[in-house]
């Protein structure tokens, strides 16, 4: 099987911080591809069109995620004069691809592949009837790994327009698509409603997506910062849909509770969300910190506080609870589905109960939960397993 993986996020997210969790799903994708020995192909829309790679330029996208390097042309230090890091990751894709095409022609682009190839998008880019009916016409086949449907289910959690440009998406992979990947039985449920009401539900499979754990690293963590007294940790990046409202709620009414650390970049919330998290007492907000650093943050902490309002799948409870990190988390269906009885299930309006059991985080009893049988989280291996013999 010959494959295209779409890896226009992972360019176009050079020089933003950490990996997101849809970053690091394209990543692992991109990862297992290479290790692959079949035909393994990769498309980018920039700035100024597509650009086609093959192994060898795909393995320089790897090795730019990993190491952050790359050198910026003129062309691209001219359109992302903001942004050199994604100027560097543009110029790079352009110098290392075996074809490039105006936007109009990716169909002739596409005509270096050989007949019967595999188009994968997982990282909700280029996701248009342009792109679909080039591959199509190719005689190409479609699979698109759709991690969540919440700009239609919540637009008051995303920015103005974007639940317009996310159902134009949708509109496209229920048009187009040969097969959705769903990474949970609740996500398919309801991306397959949102499907539905656009006219077609292609075919689908449920594939959790791996859970991969980095070794803690306390060296990664900024200087100077006291870890010997007890916190429990939040994880995410500082939106509304994170809820972190609640959580500061909580610790500006709250007494003799552990410090609150909020380790997530900082995102599109209210400025007074951040100018709270950075006031109010007993919190913590620390940005921009890699995944050993995390690890680190996860292995000391008490807790994972998880009060999310809406979610896809939820790779911090996830990590946390394979660590044998205590998790207490909003009580929403996806989290039953791959949590369990693992953790402590919270309404996320409900700030009371969330004082009261943070603070119950104290009694030995409880502390002593930490060392109960750790979450056998999803793995990688699985994922593939099942993805790569239907795509």
């Amino acid at each position: 099987m010959v494959r295209l993986l779409d890896l226009t996020r992972l360019v176009s997210r050079q020089g933003r911080g950490p990996m997101t969790g849809v970053d690091r799903v394209e990543f692992a994708y991109l990862t297992r591809l290479l290790g692959m020995d079949a035909p393994v192909f990769g498309l980018v829309r920039t700035r100024f069109g597509f650009v086609l790679l093959d192994r060898r330029g795909m393995q320089g996208v790897s090795d730019r995620v990993a190491s952050g390097g790359g050198k910026p042309d003129l062309l691209s230090h001219l359109s992302w004069r903001g942004n050199p890091a994604r100027a560097a990751s543009e110029a790079d894709v352009r110098r290392d691809a075996i074809g490039r095409a105006l936007v109009p022609f990716l169909g002739r682009l596409l005509r270096r592949l050989p007949d019967g190839f595999s188009y994968l998008n997982v990282g909700h880019a280029n996701l248009t009837d342009r792109v679909m009916r080039a591959v199509k016409a190719r005689g190409g086949r479609i699979a698109v790994l759709v991690h969540d449907t919440i700009p239609l289910e919540h637009p008051e959690f995303t920015k103005a327009g974007i639940p317009e440009v996310f159902g134009r998406k949708l509109r496209a992979v229920a048009a187009h698509a040969d097969l959705v990947i769903h990474t949970t039985k609740d996500a398919r449920t309801r991306t397959e409603a949102q499907l539905a009401r656009r006219g077609r539900v292609p075919p689908g499979l449920v594939a959790k997506l791996g859970v991969t754990l980095v070794d803690p690293d306390w060296r990664h963590l900024p200087p100077g910062l006291d870890l010997t007294a007890p916190y429990v940790l939040s994880i995410g990046t500082v939106e509304p849909r994170k809820n972190h409202e609640l959580l500061l709620k909580v610790w500006r009414e709250g007494r003799d509770l552990p410090r609150l650390i909020v380790a997530g970049g900082t995102g599109w919330a209210d400025p007074a969300t951040f100018a709270r998290l950075e006031t109010t007492p007993g919190v913590t907000l620390i940005s921009g910190l890699d995944d050993a650093a995390v690890a680190a943050l996860l292995s000391g902490a008490r807790a994972l506080v998880f009060p999310s309002l809406a979610e896809g799948f939820g790779l911090p409870p996830l990590e946390a609870a394979a660590r044998g990190v205590p998790v207490i988390v909003a009580d929403l269906p996806v989290f039953r589905e791959l949590l369990g009885d693992y953790p402590v299930y919270l309404s996320p309006s409900d700030s009371y109960s969330w004082m009261e059991t943070i603070r119950a985080l104290g009694n030995p009893l409880i502390v002593s939960q930490k060392g109960a049988p750790r979450l056998t989280a999803p793995n990688w291996d699985a994922h593939f397993n099942t993805v790569l013999t239907n795509d």
